[in-house]
């Protein structure tokens, strides 16, 4: 019986259904753990990455990374998730990620919360993150781990032969002059730490600058693939005009399943310390701009950088010093 040409095109069909199945669940390369070093203790520790499954597969497998490119990294991904996590039916996922994670939940406000998104974004005790005051102390503007460059026109990131491009950052070259040979601190919280950030210095603040992009994740995973992340995301910044540390830029950048960005401070003025906005639902990140010779950052910070591993700070916590 001759073969019709709707039989064909179905077993071809079939066929690319398998090749496409076969290329999913290929096997994904051993990924190097991502380690850090906790501040307080001085030890290098090992991240425990919450979808780390989801995220090596989207980066490291031919259909992942179609994936990734048709759908992950776009908002309407982000937007719904973050929607769903502000269903009361979410509130349920509180104490598996409460307990997976081992958050100390004694240090938050409320211990009682309407849905993930409310647990979320919770706000802390006031005396739970001591800020350091000295007029001439840069503190940490989140809980995160961190990486700082002290020149950005001589500093690999992250990936060997990669130099973070300020100009594709800011999407200003008037402005991103200022800061080629300046100053970077790149604080990265994960879907466990506390998501609300505060100003590093104090300072007089410009209006904010919004600007469009994508969702990819800013975990080490992907960062290691893709470098240029934090130039592609979505991002928003303020200039913080500081006597001693100059016109500081302090930005946010969104990750995949960052429900959105939200600013809670009013009027011009911002004080060392005081809350800025926070992130919902996913890990997302701040960077701090300085120009030339307007900080010192701390030398244990500068030598774990060097070393390829992130330093855990918190918020309010000593990061560097202002140069007079």
């Amino acid at each position: 019986m001759p073969v019709t040409k709707k039989a064909r095109r179905l077993g071809g069909l079939f066929l690319v259904l398998v090749l496409i199945l076969g290329l999913a669940f290929y096997p994904l390369p051993q990924q190097t753990p991502v380690r850090y070093v906790n501040r307080q203790s001085g030890t290098i520790q090992t991240e425990k990455i919450a979808g780390e499954k989801w995220l090596v597969w989207l980066y490291n497998n031919p259909v992942g990374e179609a994936t990734l490119f048709t759908l992950a990294k776009r908002k309407i991904l982000s937007s719904l998730y973050g929607k769903m996590m502000d269903r009361p039916a979410s509130a349920k996922k509180i104490e598996p990620f409460v307990k997976e994670f081992e958050i100390d939940l004694s240090v938050a406000e409320k211990q009682h919360f309407s849905s993930f998104n409310d647990f979320f974004t919770m706000r802390l005790k006031p005396d739970a993150r001591p800020v350091d005051t000295g007029s001439n102390i840069l503190v940490s503007p989140a809980d995160g781990k961190v990486l700082v460059y002290a020149d950005l026109s001589v500093s690999d990131f992250i990936v060997k032969g990669y130099c973070f491009d300020v100009f594709s950052f800011l999407e200003d070259s008037s402005l991103a002059l200022q800061y080629v040979d300046g100053s970077l601190v790149i604080v990265r919280l994960a879907p466990n730490d506390y998501h609300r950030f505060h100003f590093p210095v104090n300072g007089t603040v410009s209006p904010l600058v919004r600007i469009s992009g994508s969702y990819y994740s800013v975990n080490p995973l992907a960062l290691r693939k893709m470098a240029e992340i934090f130039c592609l995301n979505k991002r928003e910044f303020v200039i913080i005009s500081s006597p001693l540390f100059g016109d500081v830029v302090m930005a946010e950048v969104g990750a995949t399943m960052v429900g959105s960005i939200v600013q809670t401070w009013q009027g011009r003025k911002a004080v060392k310390g005081m809350e800025k906005g926070y992130f919902k639902f996913g890990g997302s990140t701040v960077v701090l701009l300085f120009a030339k010779n307007k900080v010192l950052l701390d030398t244990d910070l500068l030598t774990n950088t060097a070393k390829g591993l992130e330093t855990y700070v918190k918020t309010g916590e000593r990061i560097g010093v202002g140069i007079e």
